[in-house]
């Protein structure tokens, strides 16, 4: 669909909506000596892509927004929303230029409803300061993306977000009562209300979380919250083979344990963020991998005797010496090398990482094949995730690999893993979303009625095509 470009008339209307100084061009970011901040805003955490925006505004309200996308709509102008940018497939990225429509501004917490459970909150809020304040009063947000530290909530809320705690707890769409979005036109709806049960008409809260900005702009969420869960139990599990440390994941749950953590490290994985964290860490050589599991609850206890069973199943493995966090602070250090392995391969190495996801069980069977493709093409990968939810992602790393089969052969493979994936009941993204980077893979996950579908309900929310373009299909 063909859009139009910025005119200087559009400029001087987006100034009078929210002001000159949340109106940012590369002309003025020059002018300001900030351009490597405005190129930011053309940019995200997936590989090496840029695309320069022809303007970024920042507005301060849903009222401003809707008048910005009644514009855009009405000029065929095409706009990116933007949260934090630290996604992982390329869906902030402005392929075709045009707006970027950043939340950052929308980043209040509007109200801790502490009698009901409930939150309600702006799309810029970043996670962790989110989690901080409601634990402040004894309750509990449970979505922990790696992230949490620098992602926004809008971000999250756009890709169905997960992090260790969904095995246990669940991902974003597991916490969203209601949503406030912009519609495409301009207009601005409430998706449902702030109940816990709703049969009222055509889910609509649970169609735009996962969306992935496409159909529009959410501008105020309200979250379900939990009591918060007053102790916790931490170990780390090294296997001497990488499989076995898949397989064990299953056989914890089948023994009636429920971990609040389930994630796999393989070797490298832990050593490089170790490394990278300046976090002494002894790794015997014939050690392959790792578990980290992690107990919480109420009962400290209850926790004690799940750990029991837990060392119960172990046993069935070949296994190193375990380690049981001990302390606050080596439960922290331990929780920071696991978040921080992206940080650590991208520090290492140019990579391109696959969100792969398949029914817990056949994990074993995935991390086999992953690396009997990379073996079969001559690269190695990086693998690690969240075990429990059978999430694992895959980190291809660059190393020696000439320019045409960095660019052009490794979709071959690529297409390989995740056509493995779907033939062990998974799919091809279990947290990161579509994108720009996954898209031109989606048919191997879905059949063309489906994307059909997608593409109706694209054109009823989006008439002409402007929001978030070029993403997804």
């Amino acid at each position: 669909m063909p859009f139009n470009a910025l005119t200087p008339e559009l400029l001087v209307a987006f100034e009078a909506i929210v002001g000159p100084a949340h109106v940012l061009t590369a002309q003025r970011a020059e002018a300001a000596a900030t351009a490597d901040a405005y190129a930011d805003y053309g940019r995200d955490h997936t590989e090496d892509f840029h695309f320069a925006p022809d303007v970024v505004l920042r507005p301060g309200s849903a009222e401003e927004i809707g008048q910005i996308m009644r514009l855009c709509h009405e000029n065929r102008l095409p706009v990116t929303p933007r949260g934090a940018g630290t996604g992982l497939s390329g869906g902030a990225l402005p392929i075709h230029h045009g707006v970027v429509l950043s939340t950052e501004r929308l980043n209040k917490i509007l109200e801790i409803d502490e009698r009901n459970l409930q939150a309600t909150v702006e799309p810029g809020v970043i996670n962790e300061a989110f989690q901080n304040a409601v634990r402040e009063v004894g309750l509990f947000y449970p979505p922990d993306p790696a992230s949490k530290g620098s992602c926004s909530l809008g971000g999250n809320l756009a890709h169905s977000s997960g992090g260790p705690k969904a095995v246990k707890y669940g991902t974003t769409k597991d916490y969203v009562l209601n949503l406030q979005v912009v519609l495409p036109t301009g207009d601005v709806i409430w998706t449902a209300a702030n109940t816990l049960k709703n049969s009222t008409g055509y889910n609509l809260t649970q169609l735009l979380v996962g969306s992935e900005g496409t159909l529009g702009i959410i501008t105020k969420v309200v979250f379900r919250l939990l009591p918060f869960p007053q102790h916790n139990i931490l170990m780390l599990v090294p296997f001497r083979k990488e499989e076995e440390a898949a397989d064990a994941v299953s056989a914890v749950f089948r023994a009636g344990i429920i971990p609040s953590g389930m994630e796999f490290m393989e070797r490298e994985a832990i050593a490089w963020s170790s490394d990278y964290l300046k976090i002494p860490l002894t790794l015997p050589e014939d050690i392959k991998a790792h578990l980290l599991i992690e107990l919480d609850g109420q009962d400290l206890d209850q926790l004690y005797k799940e750990a029991e069973q837990v060392y119960g199943v172990l046993e069935r493995y070949d296994v190193g010496e375990i380690l049981l966090a001990d302390n606050a602070t080596q439960k922290d250090e331990l929780w920071k090398i696991r978040r921080n392995i992206g940080n650590s391969v991208r520090y290492n190495s140019v990579y391109k990482e696959e969100d792969t996801v398949v029914p817990r069980a056949a994990l074993p069977t995935l991390l086999k094949g992953v690396k009997e493709i990379g073996a079969r093409y001559g690269f190695r990968s990086v693998c690690y995730g969240h075990a429990g939810d059978g999430n694992l992602h895959v980190n291809i790393i660059r190393g020696e690999l000439s320019d045409e089969m960095w660019n052009v052969g490794l979709r071959q493979p690529i297409t390989e893993i995740f056509e493995l994936c779907v033939q062990l009941g998974g799919t091809i993204s279990g947290e990161h979303g579509i994108g720009l980077v996954q898209k031109g893979y989606i048919g191997i996950a879905l059949q063309e009625a489906n994307l059909n579908l997608m593409r109706g309900i694209k054109q009823v929310f989006d008439p002409h095509g402007i929001l978030n373009p070029g993403k997804i299909f």
